[in-house]
């Protein structure tokens, strides 16, 4: 059922195009925790039209930007030219762990006083007066 869906929809991995193309010019590069794959032009040959090799992702489920962790996103955009797989990078320990953009769902963040946080909104500060015309 996966095949059909890559058929018929761009959001599911990937498109029976983009597997053609990867086949036939992609060169795999890595692999990140949430299973996505990163690939660039075989032999990382330049693109003549933009002046440098094209680097691109294959989701291992729905295409959402906000999963790519931040050191294969700086790859992807040519900030950085060594991919996270061949760097001895080790996070700090205020470093947190990456977690996708949870906008629209239920773990969305709230912030206090928001109409939708699950706490009581604070009272309102007494030296507020509404204006009256």
């Amino acid at each position: 059922m996966r095949w059909l869906a890559q058929i018929f929809t761009w959001w599911n991995g990937q498109t029976l195009n983009t597997r053609f193309n990867t086949w036939l010019k992609g060169e795999l590069v890595g692999q990140d925790d949430a299973g996505n794959l990163y690939y660039r032009t075989r032999g990382g040959q330049i693109d003549p039209v933009l002046g440098f090799e094209r680097r691109w992702v294959i989701f291992a489920g729905q295409s959402e930007a906000s999963v790519v962790p931040p050191g294969w996103y700086g790859w992807l955009h040519h900030t950085s030219d060594v991919p996270p797989t061949q760097e001895q990078y080790h996070a700090h320990e205020w470093q947190l762990p990456h977690k996708a953009n949870m906008t629209g769902t239920s773990e969305a963040y709230r912030p206090l006083g928001s109409t939708l946080a699950q706490a009581h909104r604070p009272a309102v500060a007494g030296d507020y007066e509404a204006w009256k015309p």
